[in-house]
This record gives structure tokens, C-alpha cells and sequence, in this order.
């Protein structure tokens, strides 16, 4: 079992910056993928950016350019850089993490933190 738990969200202003981060737990061993979904009101979960246990990132279009995402392997954290923050970018942040398990696959979500992005 993983246990992910996010922290970093807040109120920014447009053109503004912020990190968000997230420390997992249990066995995180098996961890293959580690990233960031959001959820914007009213619409369906989305794809942020992933980074693989080998470094390889994969970021939304919307978000290229502007949102770095990273790792720590030793402190099994993920982090989020945002910056050029849009009000396009308000949502709800989860956390994300998919193990691999001789055959088996299982994927761990966070509770969320919430981005508030002003114009």
C-alpha cells in the first residue's frame, strides 16, 4: 500500500508561481510512476505532468513550458513547479502514483490540495 500526501496549494495571483509537493509512504519500492492529476469544477480529472522511476516526464500541452515536475528518489517526493500561473490552472491538485507488482498494477491517489489562481 502507498499513502500519498500533498501539500503547497494556495492562492496565487495570475503570472505568479507556486510549488506544490507531495511525500509518499508504505511501499513505495514499486513505484513506477509518480505524478500530478487536477480536477477543475465541473470537469473531469486531467493529466498535469508524470515522471517515471527513470526520470522521464510527460506533461499536459497546457501546461508545457511553465510546470516542472521532479523527484526526489531518496525522500520518495514528488514535486510540481508551477509558474506563469494562468486562472486556467485553478483545480484541485491530486497526487498520483502507480505501482507495479510482479503482475499486478494498482493505482494511489492523494486527498487533493486545492490552487486558487486570481486574474
Amino acid at each position: 500500500q502507498v499513502h500519498l500526501v500533498e501539500s503547497g496549494g494556495g492562492l496565487v495571483q495570475a503570472g505568479g508561481s507556486l510549488t506544490l509537493s507531495c511525500a509518499a509512504s508504505g511501499s513505495t519500492r514499486s513505484i513506477n510512476i509518480h505524478g500530478w492529476y487536477r480536477q477543475a469544477p465541473g470537469k473531469q480529472r486531467e493529466l498535469v505532468a508524470t515522471i517515471t522511476n527513470v526520470g522521464v516526464t510527460n506533461y499536459a500541452e497546457s501546461v508545457k513550458g511553465r510546470f516542472t515536475v521532479s523527484r526526489d528518489s531518496a525522500k520518495n517526493t514528488v514535486h510540481l513547479h508551477m509558474s506563469s500561473l494562468k486562472p486556467e490552472d485553478t483545480a484541485v491538485y491530486y497526487c498520483y502514483a502507480h505501482q507495479a507488482v510482479f503482475d499486478d498494477t494498482y493505482e494511489h491517489w492523494g486527498q487533493g490540495t486545492q490552487v486558487t489562481v486570481s486574474s
